[in-house]
C-alpha cells in the first residue's frame, strides 16, 4: 500500500511539474518628467509574464500581449474596451499602426550596441552579470538611449531556449513604436541569461527620462486557464490603440 501511495505521489508530482509554466513578476518605475510644458508624475507599474510551451503572455495595466509560436500569431488585448488586435509572426509593426504613425515609423533609423561591462552583483536572489546597451534613434531628431542591464543564468527555466525561440519576437513586440530589426535583436542576444534588472536614461527635447525595472519573483506553477488566449466576447480590431501602441 505504501509503495502504491509512493508511485501515485510521484506520478502526480510529475504531472504537476510538466504542467507548470514560468511566472515572472517585475516592477517598473518611470521618473517624473516635464516636456513642452506638460508634467508627467512618477509612475510605478507591475508587469506579469507567463512562459509556456511555445507561448508567452505579458500583462500590464490596460493591456496584455500574447505570442503563440505554435500558431505564429500575436495578440494585443485591451481589457478596458474588450477589444484585441491579431497579427501574424514575424511581426510587422507598421501593419498594426494607424497610417500617420506607420509613416513616422518608416522614417526611423535605429541602431544598437550591446557590450558586457565586466561587473557582477546580486539582485534579490539572483547572481547577475552586467551589460551596457546604447540605442541610437534617428528620425526628425537624433535621440540616444543608454541602458545598464543585469542578467542571470540562475533562473528555474531554460533561458537559452527562451533567448533563441521567444526573445526575438518578444523584443520586437515590446519595442512599441520603434522598428527593431534582426540586427538589433542579435545585439541583445549577446546578453547571456534572463534580464533581472535594467536602468534606462534618455533625453527627449530637453527632458530627461529615467526608467528602472527589476524582477521580484520567478516561479514555476500552473498557468491560469485562458492566460494565452483572447477572452470570450472580445471584438477584433484592425489597428493598435494609439495611446498604447506609441
Amino acid at each position: 500500500m505504501k509503495k502504491l501511495f509512493l508511485v501515485l505521489s510521484l506520478v502526480l508530482l510529475s504531472v504537476t511539474f510538466l504542467s507548470a509554466d514560468v511566472y515572472i513578476k517585475s516592477n517598473t518605475h518611470t521618473g517624473a518628467v516635464e516636456m513642452m510644458g506638460q508634467k508627467q508624475p512618477a509612475k510605478d507599474e507591475v508587469t506579469e509574464m507567463w512562459i509556456g510551451d511555445g507561448k508567452f503572455t505579458t500583462i500590464t495595466s490596460g493591456q496584455s500581449m500574447t505570442l503563440d509560436l505554435n500558431k505564429m500569431k500575436m495578440y494585443i488585448i485591451y481589457p478596458e474596451t474588450k477589444k484585441y488586435v491579431e497579427t501574424d509572426l514575424p511581426l510587422d509593426m507598421a501593419k498594426l499602426m494607424p497610417e500617420q504613425a506607420a509613416q513616422m515609423l518608416s522614417m526611423m533609423k535605429i541602431s544598437a550596441t550591446v557590450t558586457a561591462n565586466g561587473q557582477t552583483k546580486k539582485i534579490g536572489q539572483w547572481n547577475c552579470t552586467g551589460y551596457n546597451a546604447e540605442i541610437k534613434i534617428q528620425a526628425m531628431m537624433e535621440m540616444k538611449m543608454n541602458m545598464t542591464i543585469w542578467a542571470s543564468k540562475d533562473v528555474p527555466f531554460d533561458w537559452k531556449a527562451y533567448s533563441e525561440k521567444m526573445y526575438p519576437a518578444i523584443l520586437k513586440a515590446q519595442s512599441g513604436s520603434m522598428p527593431f530589426g534582426d540586427d538589433i535583436v542579435n545585439e541583445f542576444k549577446k546578453i547571456e541569461g534572463f534580464q533581472i534588472a535594467s536602468e534606462m536614461s534618455m533625453n527627449v527635447m530637453g527632458a530627461n527620462i529615467h526608467i528602472t525595472t527589476e524582477v521580484q519573483e520567478i516561479s514555476k506553477k500552473p498557468a491560469p486557464a485562458g492566460i494565452y488566449a483572447v477572452p470570450d466576447g472580445y471584438t477584433k480590431q484592425d489597428k493598435m490603440t494609439v495611446k498604447r501602441g506609441m
